[in-house]
């Protein structure tokens, strides 16, 4: 009788788990525009820009397939004139396997050989080809591209030493899982520049036929280091890239992505989450998972009887969840060894137990 009471007692030994509510993961925002400083070679200036100038804000944005442009502002040889410049980015290459572009990601280099192509005209003087060579040392958000004007009529108008910039911030993103949501808030920091900032919430609403993977942000506002609003509209976000399965992918479309200028600018970026939580080990980050699988059961409630030939465990918890039932013949041991595993699919359930041999016995349940 003694040994039962021991076994009895045994079964109250409860060890907490992680309470999983709000969770990290690590996000990272980059603007598909490049931000070009003025261009200069022997005689001659470059500026850049996608809302007209001067003052000239050095946007060469987004166009179609590898192709990025912008308005061109060009003294040549005493001419001034303005236009419309065409760029091609070098080939796309993912030497990380994270399924991005290491264009633009900071953390990688672009080698300074590499050279792209394209074309520009102006609405007076000049017309012609251009060749662009890259250089931007890993680790670095700027670095130059060499844009060697070729004109139909004038030859070669030089190679203008463009000083640009990749927009990358990174930073935290908190969220708590939902049935149908996940509210977030970001912390990101401009890379290379910390004292620019973006701060704000951002919801995403789960898809009804695919929630692990596909979810859609809402319309919100973040503000920047100045406390300046910066609304954005509604995307889809994807989780899907097989080298990388926590981590999902969006655009972000402000109405004008930088308010230090006249006019709205930088409006188009990619927002990358990963988030590494995996509460119940099944491969779906929490960030998207089934709120009942990330958030964590109660503590298992047991109580011990004996049966004619075992033990009967009776476990009241959270059903949906993986007990583990561990065993130990000493308290003063550290050695617990798993018994046996059960899902719970009753509240509360019997589990049998061996009946002890000779010594006594202690059990414990912990739950996942």
């Amino acid at each position: 009788m003694k040994q039962l009471f021991i076994l009895l007692a045994a079964g109250w030994l409860l060890y907490p788990i992680t309470d999983y509510g709000t969770e990290t993961a690590q996000a990272r925002l980059y603007c598909e525009s490049l931000r070009f400083q003025q261009g200069t070679t022997s005689g001659g200036t470059l500026n850049l820009s996608s809302i007209g100038g001067p003052p000239y804000n050095g946007e060469l944005m987004f166009n179609s397939g590898d192709t990025w442009y912008s308005g061109l502002a060009l003294v040549w040889s005493g001419y001034a004139d303005g236009g419309t410049i065409y760029v091609n980015l070098p080939p796309a290459v993912d030497a990380n396997g994270d399924g991005y572009d290491d264009f633009f990601e900071v953390s990688q280099g672009v080698n300074s050989k590499v050279t792209s192509g394209g074309t520009y005209s102006t609405s007076t003087y000049f017309s012609g080809t251009v060749t662009a060579t890259w250089n931007r040392n890993a680790g670095s958000a700027s670095g130059t591209c060499v844009l060697n004007l070729y004109d139909d009529n004038w030859g070669s108008l030089g190679n203008f030493t463009c000083p640009f910039t990749l927009l990358e911030y990174t930073g935290p993103l908190t969220y708590t899982p939902g049935s149908n949501t996940v509210a977030a808030t970001v912390s990101l920091t401009q890379t290379g520049n910390p004292a620019n900032t973006l701060k704000g919430p951002i919801v995403f609403m789960k898809s009804s036929t695919d929630r692990f993977n596909t979810l859609t942000n809402q319309a919100g506002i973040w503000t920047n280091a100045a406390l300046q609003p910066l609304s954005f509209d509604s995307e889809i976000f994807t989780r899907g890239i097989p080298s990388w399965p926590t981590n999902y992918v969006g655009w972000v479309f402000f109405a004008d992505g930088d308010r230090s200028t006249a006019s709205a600018d930088y409006q188009l970026w990619a927002l990358s989450l990963n988030d590494t939580n995996d509460a119940n080990a099944n491969g779906i980050p929490d960030f998207s998972d089934n709120p009942a699988s990330v958030t964590p059961p109660r503590a298992p409630h047991l109580s011990l009887a004996p049966g004619s030939t075992n033990l009967l465990l009776t476990v009241s918890g959270t059903v949906g969840h993986t007990n583990q039932i561990l065993g130990i013949s000493s308290l003063t041991s550290t050695n617990w060894q798993v018994a046996q595993s059960f899902l719970q699919t009753n509240d509360p359930q019997v589990v049998w137990l061996p009946l002890p041999s000779g010594s006594p016995k202690f059990w414990r349940v912990v739950a996942w």
